[in-house]
């Protein structure tokens, strides 16, 4: 290690990430079982409160902000009540929203999850997933070129709701490879998108699997995380960190033998969200100065804070000291 891990966080509030993708609302209702339904076998929950989150590439820029680190973000929101309150959620953290675009075409996707007793009985989505018009590409591809040269990295996030585009891709990873910023790439199952030439990759295990099938076939994807750096090499990457939960972390890159990171996570309560926490915390860490080992090293950390949480979490700098 050439970097003492807790000399990062300070440095985070000089350091500016652009996160684009798909911005969602992760809206929670918290309660408690007492009864099953006499109506169907089907647990009543007494509603105790609600709560609403930043969710999907708006958790990201949550995560990102949480450690300090100077945010801003670009993707669409509907004109809808859902988009209002994630708007009002970005700006209260200070998050840059001059990139956010909102839309009479599309409805805010809102991901609505039922808590009792530590337990997600139930969750419910509103989405219409579509991709984006080619009016609306454009008016995306203008705010990208002038927002991605004001920051030093950039993190595309796709859930597959239809903001990232193979042409917004291309068009991200080119300007990041001209000006010289750090590209981190969030993939999803089912959108067949190449993103050769980002910098880094951060699949789960599963994920990993998905790719090895579609973008090397002559790949065993049963043999993953071992052969990783043979994925990393189709994929076109410098870095591939593939995650695998209890597993933790396996790191592949150009200059390096392939790293495995223990999980440190003492308690798992909620998964969701931990890939937003990695990839996030990965960024922040190489752009503050970190080499690609240190950032796997800081965001297995900050991986560990927030499963250990219920619902979509981040993991503050006092966490993540208390733990170095």
């Amino acid at each position: 290690m050439h970097i003492n891990l807790k000399q990062l966080i300070p440095s985070f509030s000089k350091v500016r990430v652009l996160v684009i993708g798909d911005l969602m609302l992760d809206h929670f209702i918290w309660g408690k079982v007492t009864r099953i339904s006499p109506e169907a076998p089907v647990p009543i929950v007494q509603v105790t409160k609600e709560s609403e989150m930043p969710g999907g590439a708006a958790n990201v820029a949550h995560n990102l902000n949480a450690l300090g680190v100077s945010t801003s973000v670009i993707g669409f929101l509907g004109k809808d009540v859902s988009g209002k309150i994630l708007q009002s959620l970005l700006e209260k953290e200070k998050i840059n929203t001059d990139g956010v675009i909102h839309s009479t075409e599309i409805k805010t996707t809102q991901k609505t999850r039922i808590i009792a007793h530590h337990q997600q009985v139930v969750r419910f989505d509103r989405e219409t997933p579509k991709n984006i018009s080619k009016k609306e590409e454009v008016q995306l591809l203008h705010t990208i070129q002038r927002l991605i040269p004001k920051h030093q990295g950039v993190i595309l996030e796709d859930y597959g709701k239809g903001v990232v585009t193979q042409k917004i891709v291309h068009a991200v990873i080119a300007l990041c490879r001209r000006q010289n910023i750090f590209c981190a790439f969030d993939p999803k199952i089912g959108h067949d998108l190449s993103f050769k030439g980002a910098t880094l990759c951060t699949p789960n295990l599963e994920e990993a699997r998905y790719l090895s099938k579609t973008f090397c076939k002559k790949m065993d994807p049963a043999t993953l995380p071992q052969s990783g750096d043979s994925l990393r090499k189709a994929l076109g990457l410098k870095h591939l960190l593939i995650t695998l939960g209890e597993g933790g972390m396996a790191l592949f890159t150009q200059k390096n033998k392939p790293v495995f990171i223990p999980t440190l996570a003492k308690e798992v309560f909620d998964v969701s969200g931990a890939g937003d926490t990695v990839i996030s915390a990965f960024t922040a860490a190489i752009v503050a100065g970190a080499t690609p080992v240190e950032a796997a090293y800081f965001s297995n950390i900050a991986a560990g804070i927030v499963v250990g949480k219920l619902g979509t979490a981040v993991a503050s700098p006092e966490e993540i000291l208390e733990h170095l």
